[in-house]
């Protein structure tokens, strides 16, 4: 499955771009008039970096964004899945881009040399380019894949009630990844006021905090969404990996080959002994990714850069207080009472 690499534009692909970026624009437009409607009757709450968020499915959502309520309303009644697809599914700030990498980087681990700074999409480009979200599919005129790409990789934010009914018909593979609420808030709490909108006020940590404790934020509460995918996963696990971002930043090498497996792309045992595993946990680690991400921008004011942080387990403790972390530590004991899920 090819993608794009970056590389000088000629003006040519420049009038093109442009071209594909109106009618995107377009389509948008549309979309969002179709459902004013509907998404006028939703309860609504205040947004992190935009003015609302609202209530739909039981889950929060943005408006007039991609990844919004509009677009997974138009998901649900349009996109079609195919059988052989596998898609990324996770809270916001829950190592999305960690994962859209790997899985990118494994399925195609035959086609690019994974240390090669030319040729490695990875590392000329963002992950979220390589591995798109369905939220943007459903805007593009020109999908991102043809129907000869196999497996087809796509990621969504969209809880596990509220995909396509084609996903779940067709039994695709769905990898789920989710990570300690704690470093969830304080992650989302840096992105979101980075990108908010300039009109409204910087929100505080103590804002955010409130606002995650109630389960007000970008395809939240976490913990329903969580707990949807981890049910799925006991049930059907042939169907749903289920993750934790701690547990494969403990063991990196080990994870990265159950996730082959479960993606249909095993390492051999040749490659195992050439050191392929490793090339490609290299390759996709927060020092290289970062450092591919420096400069350049994803989209309109959204810098590549803005996606890298720190990429750290444990890093709430220098922002909540002992009462937020009590507190926390409350709700995931209640919600997540007799899962088996640690952090």
């Amino acid at each position: 499955m090819s993608m794009p690499i970056a590389a000088s534009v000629s003006p040519r692909a420049s009038i093109a771009k442009c071209k594909h970026e109106d009618e995107e624009r377009a389509n948008m437009d549309l979309i969002f008039y179709k459902y004013k409607d509907r998404v006028a009757m939703l309860p609504k709450e205040k947004g992190w970096s935009t003015k609302n968020l609202y209530l739909y499915q039981g889950f929060w959502h943005q408006s007039m964004r991609k990844v919004s309520v509009e677009s997974v309303m138009a998901i649900q009644e349009t996109f079609r899945a195919h059988p052989t697809d596998i898609y990324l599914a996770t809270v916001p700030k829950s190592g999305t881009t960690w994962l859209k990498a790997l899985m990118f980087a494994l399925v195609n681990r035959n086609q690019y040399n994974n240390n090669s700074v030319s040729t490695h999409p990875l590392l000329v480009s963002n992950p979220h380019i390589c591995l798109p979200y369905i939220e943007f599919e459903i805007f593009k005129t020109t999908p991102t894949y043809v129907d000869a790409h196999s497996p087809r990789l796509f990621a969504t934010h969209m809880s596990y009630t509220s995909l396509p009914q084609s996903i779940l018909d067709y039994g695709c593979r769905l990898v789920y990844i989710c990570r300690n609420p704690k470093d969830v808030l304080v992650s989302l709490f840096n992105f979101e006021n980075k990108r908010r909108d300039k009109s409204f006020d910087i929100m505080t940590f103590d804002e955010a905090f409130e606002l995650f404790s109630k389960g007000v934020m970008v395809n939240g509460p976490y913990w329903d969404h969580v707990k949807g995918y981890h049910k799925v996963s006991l049930e059907n696990p042939e169907n749903i990996l289920f993750l934790t971002y701690e547990d494969l930043t403990r063991d990196t090498a080990n994870y990265v080959k159950q996730l082959a497996n479960f993606m249909g792309c095993p390492f051999t045992e040749e490659e195992e002994a050439k050191g392929v595993v490793q090339e490609i946990v290299s390759l996709c680690s927060f020092e290289s990714l970062s450092e591919a991400n420096k400069h350049g921008n994803l989209a309109k004011g959204l810098p590549n850069e803005v996606f890298f942080r720190e990429g750290k387990v444990g890093g709430w403790i220098n922002h909540l207080t002992d009462e937020m972390s009590r507190i926390l530590d409350e709700i995931t004991e209640e919600k997540f009472h007799g899962l088996n899920i640690t952090f």
